[in-house]
């Protein structure tokens, strides 16, 4: 994807300018096929990831959330360039918009990656994951469906993880308390932080959930 767009790094999603909810598109008019599997990326950054697995997985709809404006511009117009009618990304604070942009059960897999660490106890409740969001995801998510969570920070991966092992609607299957080793967590392309946390040898600690 070129070129970068410049970008701040990090954004307060708790900001006056994030705090409104933003209406849902006509979705018959954003993918070709509504009747497909959907997939969520919450925090989809620069958007390779699901960019890479909308060309991989056609059978599929992928949706990216990106709290910064000018990455989104960029994704969609990387994914028109490409003409990928099974892809796309929405500008918003998820926190926020993520539950009125989706219906009861129209969620089949979600991904929450690296998501901004926000290491200063005053600013953990900037963090993706709160447990207003896991329980949105409840709503949202159908039977038996995918959560897929990752991180290079440690205390980031286990405060998501701790938020929806405490939401009796989902099974971490790794066991309670538990990060999910490489004989549980699914083959997945890499995001480009993972490839570049892996190269340098460092962990990965990950989370495994199913929608009870």
């Amino acid at each position: 994807m070129s070129p970068r767009a410049r970008v701040r790094e990090h954004v307060n999603p708790l900001a006056k300018k994030y705090s409104v909810a933003i209406a849902p598109p006509v979705w018959t008019e954003v993918y070709a096929d509504c009747s497909k599997p959907l997939s969520l990326d919450i925090g989809s950054a620069r958007g390779r990831y699901i960019l890479q697995t909308a060309q991989l997985k056609p059978d599929w709809n992928f949706l990216g959330l990106e709290i910064r404006e000018p990455l989104v511009d960029r994704c969609n117009e990387v994914r028109d360039e490409l003409g990928l009618k099974n892809l796309h990304y929405i500008f918003c604070n998820a926190n926020v918009s993520l539950a009125g942009l989706l219906t009861k059960e129209s969620l089949h897999e979600v991904t929450v990656q690296f998501p901004d660490p926000w290491f200063k106890r005053r600013q953990q409740k900037r963090r993706a994951v709160q447990p207003e969001l896991v329980a949105t995801l409840a709503e949202l998510l159908v039977p038996n469906a995918d959560v897929f969570l990752q991180s290079d920070v440690l205390e980031v991966a286990e405060d998501m993880r701790q938020h929806f092992d405490a939401n009796e609607n989902f099974i971490n299957l790794a066991g309670t308390g538990n990060f999910a080793d490489d004989s549980i967590f699914p083959e997945h392309i890499p995001t480009e932080r993972e490839s570049s946390v892996i190269s340098q040898g460092l962990p990965v600690y990950r989370a495994y959930f199913k929608r009870k």
